[in-house]
């Protein structure tokens, strides 16, 4: 809810978890063909080391490994999928919801017509860099 409450109050408008799109994005724009998921970085294992929010339980690894990391799975999934079909995958953290981390979106996705060719796409989707 931040990222929706802090993309509409800049002026942002977007659909929300579009069915006909794989993975069924949090928020889509279709316009500049943006799919945005924003990830519960335990629930999607978040890959930043510094992310404390994103450990492995301690006991029940037997039920945990394989579930989460098929989450893991399933998102690459639909992240290949949706670039394949020349749609531009952003990914926030729930650890990138600060207001901070805020802006810097709202800034990126403001500047972006044609996202996704000139998009330097990496696993975090708000510390991304726009442009090559």
């Amino acid at each position: 809810m931040r990222v929706r409450r802090a993309l509409h109050a800049a002026g942002l408008r977007y659909r929300l978890h579009a069915k006909d799109l794989p993975g069924k994005p949090d928020l889509v724009f279709r316009n500049r063909r943006i799919a945005l998921f924003v990830h519960g970085c335990f629930w999607h294992q978040h890959p930043d080391p510094n992310c404390k929010l994103a450990r492995m339980p301690k006991s029940k690894l037997d039920f945990w490994r394989p579930k989460l990391e098929g989450n893991r799975l399933r998102d690459e999934k639909n992240r290949s999928a949706l670039e394949a079909d020349g749609w531009t995958v952003v990914e926030v953290w729930e650890c990138e919801t600060k207001p901070e981390h805020l802006q810097r979106l709202i800034a990126r996705l403001e500047t972006s017509h044609a996202l996704g060719t000139t998009e330097n796409k990496s696993r975090s989707g708000v510390g991304a860099k726009v442009g090559k």
